[in-house]
């Protein structure tokens, strides 16, 4: 299966977008199945986009990219 890039816009977004879901009731594994990511991968993204908004996120992939 071909591997799918997210860029922070859509990590945002669909990180928002569980969060909602969540406060609802919904269970995380319905809440990734909808989202069509992985549980894992949802944890990953809370850890570093959790509570940023797009720009910062946006700022913050420049700057790892500007590292290597």
């Amino acid at each position: 299966m071909k591997r799918k890039r997210h860029s922070p816009d859509q990590i945002i977004l669909k990180l928002r977008t569980a969060e909602q879901m969540l406060n609802q009731g919904q269970s995380v594994d319905n809440v990734c199945r909808a989202l069509e990511v992985s549980a894992p991968k949802d944890y990953r993204w809370q850890q570093l986009y959790g509570g940023m908004k797009a720009t910062e996120a946006k700022r913050l992939k420049e700057l790892a990219e500007g590292n290597f």
